[in-house]
């Protein structure tokens, strides 16, 4: 999508009688669910049977000239159907094949099947999120997925292709889901791998182990987020609470910070999110709201950087999607197509017979 987003011609190859699942899930707008239109917009689609002679030959056409082919299935599927990496090259020697799995293309679980959880779990972080003494707590949003899979997928597409100007060659891309979330460790292990000590959830720096870092919950049952991790932040927050003995306790033990955290959290207790908000208004102590959805995307941050977007639709008229993260000075970019229906550029994409 990303790349879509910035002018790429994304071709997306779909069996023919269902197609993508994600075109099955709810809320649906038509024919395809919310989430679909909103991934595949500037995307084309075209439907082919990989198991077929017709359906191989026609995918192997296609590579002949593409810059780029992704492919998410376990390590040796596309091998099998004759459609692997070195097939691909010899015909293509420049390009580049992408390959996104859970546990990348080697190791003795390369062909175990995950999802997301158990991504986070094997990479250790889902044994630090939560609360202290609580469970596990997972998280609303796809960290593997998108984090450890997506965007590593999509920096290394770009990494083999910068490469290729040089060299007049692709490669393979190998993303493993699981060696991305390891990736996003980087304020936890390097701790661990210098002294061996084991982090405990909800004990660190980032996680709501210390006062400073953390969420309350306010007299309307409503949260505010605390970030004062720097001490001109703590010293302000604590001045709004009315509590200026707390300022040299920032790097209190963690028994300190507990007992901190309790009497922060009567505090707040005492007044409403709004009271708070408005307390905290002028005041630099990184104190913000928990937002919901609705009160997210009418946020005046959020209009100005135009990441809730409204998109023409053939068929629906106007629809509302999540913006593009990444602002170009010279190339600005928008949403320009609406997600595919299936196999909808089949006959316009499909190569001639020779």
């Amino acid at each position: 999508m990303l790349l879509a987003d910035f002018g790429a011609e994304v071709i997306k190859v779909e069996e023919p009688v269902k197609g993508d699942y994600a075109r099955e899930y709810e809320p649906k707008l038509d024919k395809n669910s919310a989430m679909f239109h909103s991934l595949n917009r500037n995307k084309k689609s075209i439907c082919l049977d990989l198991k077929t002679t017709e359906g191989k030959d026609t995918f192997l056409k296609m590579a002949e000239d593409a810059d780029v082919v992704v492919e998410s299935v376990r390590p040796g599927v596309m091998e099998r159907l004759g459609l692997g990496y070195e097939t691909l090259r010899r015909i293509n020697p420049r390009l580049v094949y992408c390959a996104v799995t859970g546990f990348g293309q080697t190791g003795p679980y390369a062909n175990k099947p995950g999802h997301d959880i158990n991504y986070l779990s094997y990479a250790g972080l889902l044994n630090l999120m939560g609360e202290k003494d609580g469970k596990p707590v997972v998280p609303a949003s796809q960290i593997a997925d998108i984090g450890g899979g997506a965007l590593p997928a999509a920096v290394g597409i770009l990494l083999a292709l910068f490469e290729r100007e040089k060299s007049g060659k692709g490669q393979f891309v190998d993303v493993s889901m699981m060696d991305g979330v390891i990736s996003w460790l980087q304020t936890l292990l390097p701790d661990y791998l210098a002294t061996e000590k084991a982090p405990g959830r909800g004990e660190q720096m980032l996680d709501g182990g210390r006062a400073c870092y953390a969420v309350y919950e306010t007299k309307d049952e409503r949260f505010i987020a605390v970030g004062a991790l720097e001490p001109k932040f703590w010293e302000a927050f604590c001045h709004v609470i009315g509590r200026s003995d707390f300022i040299p306790l920032l790097e209190a033990p963690l028994h300190e910070q507990y007992r901190l955290k309790y009497e922060i959290q009567t505090i707040i207790s005492q007044k409403t999110l709004e009271e708070w908000v408005m307390l905290f208004s002028e005041v630099e102590a990184c104190v913000s709201p928990v937002l919901t959805f609705e009160e997210m995307v009418k946020h005046p941050q959020v209009a100005a950087r135009e990441m809730i977007q409204s998109v023409k639709h053939s068929g629906l008229g106007s629809v509302k999607q999540i913006g593009i993260p990444i602002k170009l000075s010279e190339t600005p970019v928008k949403i320009e197509t609406q997600a595919p229906k299936l196999g909808e550029h089949t006959n316009e994409l499909k190569p001639e017979k020779n």
